[in-house]
């Protein structure tokens, strides 16, 4: 049972309104003024929430919200704004200043049950439960390659490895899977720490620029090169260079690239000055580079030259136990700016992310994180904050994820199926009995799919 404060002058409404909210099985407060409801708050304890006339005698609705928002004990005390008559000012006002909800009078009984339920799931103190976090990692403005795991332990293993050497590593992996912060982790733990990084996106620059952006060019090399220009490999002398999509470069470019990598020296466009680089190349793709090689798109030879260290960074629905520490370590990098109120996972908001099969992987669960975290009207954050998510209105062919569709259909299915079955452990602490249930095969069933898929010493 809780407490709800209702501050109306409309009798009528006020009345109809506590009547409601009683028989819902709650304690009731009333006032008829703004200037009334603040001496009582301050005399008295908190109430779970209120209920706030936009009209009302001497000052209106939003000066009230702004003057509890001062009152300690109260910041964070859900309020529903009301009026007879909504506008774009008194909404987006009543919102700024962090109301949960504005409604037009009048209000159904079941509305109001629906909206206490939620802003009484919603308040601070209500019961949430205790999710892992990266308590342990030393806190850093640097990009961090952040996972609890096997498969990210994995990962991290193998960069270290990497990062004793000054080989040339391939990083793989969907979009979003943070290939790039991969190379940034790369980059810092080795060697060449204290050189430059230098990342270029290959796939972001036009195929008639992308020689002159790697190599540089000299003055007079094409219209428009007023100057000479050092090149990226130039730029990153010393230390790293990230080719982010590597697998969209032409065939032309690739064989120049495949040159440098072999002589390390590079020839600025429009110049017969070569010029001798130290650098170590780290690349990344989201593509199928042996089907590109098969399909003639990719020289065999560059990526024998480019994957001599490969890196693969699982897809985050096969690294479940990772997602809510992240959540949470994203929900509280927000709450460290300026004026943000810390937001925090209900238990069914955290079953939801676990279940959820993040198609644009850790990319997307930042996203999702800073969207229901600014505009959540809550503390807590419920399923429903999540509900976009879930687009009721894309297409069947939009729910298969780009790396899926690009894949034969016997590697789609067996992506697919290993997929399904480490959620489904990682639902149940491993209980082989428990996740076949789930998935809707007998026991013996997913023993024979876990040793097909060369997954059968494994739990996860």
């Amino acid at each position: 049972m809780a407490t709800i404060l209702i501050i109306d002058d409309d009798d009528a409404f006020r009345e109809g309104l506590v009547e409601t909210i009683q028989d819902l099985g709650h304690t009731t407060l009333e006032a008829r003024s703004g200037e009334a409801a603040l001496e009582h708050l301050r005399e008295r304890c908190a109430p779970d929430c209120v209920f706030l006339d936009f009209r009302l005698p001497g000052a209106d609705g939003l000066a009230v919200l702004e003057s509890l928002r001062g009152i300690a004990g109260l910041q964070h005390v859900p309020v529903v704004m009301l009026t007879a008559h909504a506008t774009s000012d008194n909404t987006i006002g009543a919102m700024r200043l962090g109301a949960f909800e504005h409604l037009t009078k009048p209000v159904g009984r079941d509305e109001i049950a629906v909206l206490l339920a939620r802003m009484l799931a919603a308040h601070p103190d209500a019961p949430v439960a205790a999710t892992p976090a990266f308590a342990d990692e030393t806190p850093s403005r640097e990009p961090q390659l952040l996972g609890v795991s096997d498969a990210m332990r994995d990962v991290q293993k193998r960069l270290g490895r990497a990062a004793g050497t000054h080989s040339t590593v391939l990083i793989t992996g969907e979009t979003g899977t943070g290939k790039e912060v991969a190379a940034h982790v790369l980059h810092r733990a080795s060697a060449r720490a204290g050189g430059p990084f230098v990342a270029v996106n290959c796939a972001a620059i036009p195929d008639d620029l992308l020689e002159s952006e790697l190599f540089g060019h000299g003055k007079g090399a094409f219209t428009g090169a007023h100057a000479e220009r050092r090149g990226r490999f130039e730029e990153a002398h010393g230390g790293t260079l990230f080719l982010d999509e590597v697998g969209d470069m032409p065939l032309a470019m690739q064989a120049k690239l495949l040159r440098v990598l072999q002589e390390r020296q590079v020839t600025p466009l429009g110049t017969n000055r070569p010029v001798a680089v130290d650098v170590r190349v780290v690349a990344a793709t989201h593509r199928d580079l042996p089907a590109m090689v098969a399909a003639g798109t990719f020289r065999q030879d560059l990526l024998y030259r480019l994957n001599v260290i490969p890196l693969h960074l699982p897809p985050l629905r096969e690294r479940v136990a990772d997602i809510l520490p992240l959540a949470e370590h994203f929900l509280a990098t927000l709450a460290a700016s300026p004026d943000a109120a810390h937001k925090r996972l209900s238990a069914d908001a955290q079953r939801m992310l676990v279940t959820f099969c993040w198609p644009g992987n850790v990319r997307e669960l930042a996203n999702a994180m800073e969207r229901a975290s600014a505009l959540a009207p809550g503390a807590l954050l419920t399923r429903e904050d999540f509900a976009f998510l879930f687009n009721t209105t894309a297409s069947p062919n939009d729910a298969i994820p780009a790396s899926l569709a690009e894949l034969p259909l016997n590697d789609a299915l067996a992506q697919l199926e290993r997929a399904l079955i480490v959620r489904a452990l990682a639902l149940t602490d491993g209980n082989r009995a428990e996740a076949a249930r789930r998935l809707g095969i007998s026991r013996q069933s997913l023993y024979t799919r876990l040793a097909n898929l060369g997954m059968a010493g494994s739990d996860s």
